[in-house]
């Protein structure tokens, strides 16, 4: 027990769901109680009265049932799963927002708590006047705030704004200032929520050097995030949440695999239950062929074959196809046709085939990309357009050397050559 920052046992959250009874008007009720006598009497005639439930279409929901774990002072956990498994509810109960229907979480140590944009900070005080409040709040002595004070404001980038109410901030400052304070005021443990994807590409590898270096001085991060990649790179271990329960545990990437696996079944599932026109085509599914051995990832700078799945339901005789990829925030940054690069139609006949599209050195930086594949007629247009599930993920070959903020998206191989002003004799290539 004297190495364990937090032990779950048994957790469980148990919601209501449905529409309460409306409550009557004041003028409802008067109306009710002037004719109360004569219902009284009809009643009296017609039979007795059922009473009415004071919760009509009422239901419950478990958000988390029976999660166990334990995390050790000084580990990095990673907790992953669609939106909807239980991980926000997880976290809530772990910062004592809520409490478990069942179950306990026993938390040994000071909580630093960065869950979602609007919470923690007053919005009425300053960022100044919120840092202090922090830390009073987490048990620090003045002296204690004053001392991280400078680095706090320096992380999260606001001198200028650092004497304005924070509601006035946008949700990217807002929490640039909350994961700085919970960062840098010493928490035992932190619990971090997929609020860092309000932050731009460059704040979050930032955030996540942080949290390595937080583990490295002994301290404790649950790290939750739809980050596959960040997951497995950051984390020690890793959870798996599924309906409100944990259905794998352990290293990272095994974790990851599981959560593939599983988002490609739903996914398989739904494109094969989606309703279409009779007389269409559409897809129903893809997967990689790679280097990596997983089947929605690839490493960046080596060959790779993104396959898809397709149906045909009639005759196309003129079909051509479109790829598209974008990055998190929906910015597309390549697209390509079928027919480009001297490309001709085809003609499709009723029945099942798999669209490839070959890749000799995928040219992107690791990470996390969308897929958006296209079936087309010349003459009608788009038959089907469909959003690639799971997204697929690009990772690293070897290191680049580069400083994460200089990494970006793409991964152009090349030389540079010096070559001399004057004929001075001097020139060559650089190696």
């Amino acid at each position: 027990m004297g190495d364990l920052a937090i032990r779950v046992e048994n957790l469980g959250k148990l919601y209501r769901i449905g529409q309460r009874r409306r409550y009557k008007t004041f003028g409802e009720a008067l109306t009710g109680a002037i004719c109360d006598p004569f219902r009284s009497a009809r009643a009296h005639l017609s039979g007795p009265r059922v009473s009415q439930s004071p919760l009509e279409f009422d239901d419950t929901i478990w958000a988390l049932k029976g999660v166990s774990f334990e995390v050790k002072y000084g580990e990095i956990i990673g907790i992953i799963g669609r939106n909807g498994s239980g991980k926000s509810t997880l976290l809530k109960i772990l910062s004592r927002i809520t409490l478990p229907s069942e179950g306990y979480a026993a938390i040994h140590g000071r909580v630093g708590s960065l869950l979602e944009v609007g919470t923690g900070f007053h919005p009425e005080l300053t960022g100044r006047e919120n840092i202090y409040l922090s830390g009073v709040i987490l048990g620090m002595k003045k002296v204690e705030i004053k001392r991280q004070f400078d680095e706090i404001v320096a992380f999260a980038e606001i001198e200028k704004f650092l004497d304005t109410a924070v509601k006035h901030y946008s949700s990217g400052m807002y929490m640039r200032l909350a994961f700085a304070v919970a960062a840098h005021l010493y928490p035992e443990i932190m619990l971090v929520d997929e609020v860092l994807a309000v932050g731009d590409a460059a704040f979050q590898k930032k955030c996540l050097r942080k949290m390595d270096d937080v583990a490295k001085e002994g301290r404790t991060v649950l790290f939750v995030s739809h980050n596959i990649h960040a997951v497995q790179e950051l984390c020690e271990a890793a959870y798996l949440l599924e309906q409100g329960r944990i259905v794998s545990s352990g290293d990272p990437i095994t974790v990851a695999d599981e959560y593939y696996r599983l988002t490609a079944e739903r996914d398989e599932r739904g494109a094969e239950s989606r309703e279409i026109p009779d007389g269409t085509v559409r897809f129903v599914g893809w997967h990689v062929e790679s280097t990596t051995g997983d089947q929605y990832s690839c490493h960046t700078g080596k060959p790779c074959v993104l396959k898809f799945r397709l149906e045909a339901r009639r005759i196309v005789k003129e079909a051509n196809f479109g790829i598209a990829l974008s990055v998190n925030d929906g910015t597309l940054i390549w697209a390509m046709r079928s027919l480009d690069y001297g490309g001709e139609c085809v003609c499709l006949r009723e029945g099942m085939y798999e669209l490839q599209f070959v890749v000799p050195q995928f040219p992107l930086r690791p990470g996390t990309y969308h897929i958006l594949v296209s079936a087309n007629d010349l003459r009608e247009g788009t038959l089907d357009a469909w959003s690639a599930r799971p997204w697929l993920q690009i990772l690293p070959q070897e290191e680049s050397g580069l400083p994460s903020q200089w990494q970006g998206i793409l991964n152009i191989r090349g030389r540079f050559n010096l070559l001399p002003m004057h004929d001075s004799g001097a020139g060559g290539e650089l190696r």
